[in-house]
């Protein structure tokens, strides 16, 4: 028996490689049956989000077929050996550990990967996916997160992916978002977060825009914003300042011939696009039109420099405790144990205000 995670994340592929991979929360199940039937998998647990994709499982193959599985989840000739990475054993168990921890995130201490862990879970539980071993490790590792946000500051005001967005957007426009207009597409889990940390910073002039208008109405009303209908979308854009793309959609939104249109009516007056969508949701070519500023969630790491360095001084005491955990788990299931290296995460470049 073999526990594993073979997986991509921010560290070590750009979006627009992960983005290859992502899958839609609908296709979640249907994805781990046909990987779990075409990999001959014992257990397995697929996590998507915009920051990572990773695959945990139990097989009873030699390691050299692990490789393999991204290129089995993407259905493309992509090879990904260059951008992926395979854990096996006491690694993978400490790998997820930290991922559920918020350690292994973007914004270093995130509680929202915790939720995005169980979500997974949950999926590949229900449909009868998981078993001893990965049920053991995956409810272990949520103790864990759990006991390092209790003992430890790791989590105190940190933020997310569409915090730090929204931290954007704040100095483009010198920390004074009162006078301008953004509109949030998307209100999901992404879209709601940006909405309340608009709101929390001031912003009085939100819209959001979604497939469902209930669903925008209902987002929009209860942070006193204005709800959009998913087709006006762009006509509303050419009033605003600043476009924050969060949907859950497999295709291009904004694409850069109706950007450029836009930008007409517009009279070239700028405008700011932030797309924290994986898959993107705005065409990239659009960086190319005068006027357009255009970044991705990538971009967004320049912007955690600042949280990473007021929480690291508590990352040792984080790993203490998932070492502690995690090599009693894996004496208990009998794993391989290897000696851990101490991660720390590196430091990035500084934006400047």
């Amino acid at each position: 028996m073999k526990l594993f995670v073979a997986g991509l994340s921010y560290r070590t592929a750009p979006v627009e490689i992960r983005e290859r991979l992502a899958v839609a929360p609908s296709q979640l199940v249907p994805q781990i049956c046909r990987l779990q039937v075409e990999s001959e998998l014992d257990e397995v647990v697929l996590l998507s989000t915009c920051n990572r994709v990773e695959i945990y499982g139990v097989t009873r193959h030699e390691s050299g077929s692990l490789g393999s599985l991204l290129k089995a989840l993407g259905r493309n000739e992509l090879d990904f050996r260059r951008q992926g990475y395979v854990r096996e054993d006491d690694e993978a168990v400490r790998h997820l550990f930290r991922v559920a921890s918020g350690l292994d995130s973007m914004v270093l201490g995130e509680t929202e990967i915790t939720g995005q862990v169980k979500t997974a879970y949950e999926a590949a539980r229900a449909a009868h996916l998981t078993g001893p071993v990965l049920n053991r490790v995956f409810q272990k590792a949520f103790q864990t997160a759990k006991e390092i946000r209790s003992q430890t500051s790791i989590g105190r005001g940190a933020t997310s992916v569409g915090s730090v967005a929204v931290e954007l957007a704040e100095r483009i426009f010198h920390h004074d978002l009162s006078q301008h207009k953004v509109i949030i597409i998307g209100a999901g889990q992404l879209g709601q977060t940006c909405v309340r940390h608009l709101a929390k910073k001031g912003a009085r002039s939100i819209l959001v825009s979604n497939r469902s208008f209930d669903r925008a109405t209902e987002l929009a009303t209860e942070f006193g914003g204005e709800a959009v209908r998913f087709e006006k979308c762009l006509d509303a854009m050419t009033h605003v300042d600043i476009v924050v793309a969060a949907a859950a959609c497999p295709n291009t939104l904004l694409r850069r011939a109706d950007l450029e249109n836009l930008m007409r009516g517009r009279k070239n007056r700028p405008l700011f696009l932030i797309d924290i969508a994986v898959p993107r949701n705005i065409d990239a070519g659009a960086e190319s039109l005068e006027g357009v500023y255009l970044y991705n969630i990538d971009d967004l790491q320049t912007l955690v420099s600042e949280n990473l360095r007021s929480r690291q001084q508590d990352t040792a005491k984080c790993e203490q405790i998932i070492h502690a955990r995690a090599s009693a788990l894996v004496a208990r299931l009998g794993l391989e144990i290897e000696e851990p290296q101490l991660f720390l995460p590196t430091s990035l470049p500084f934006l400047p205000n």
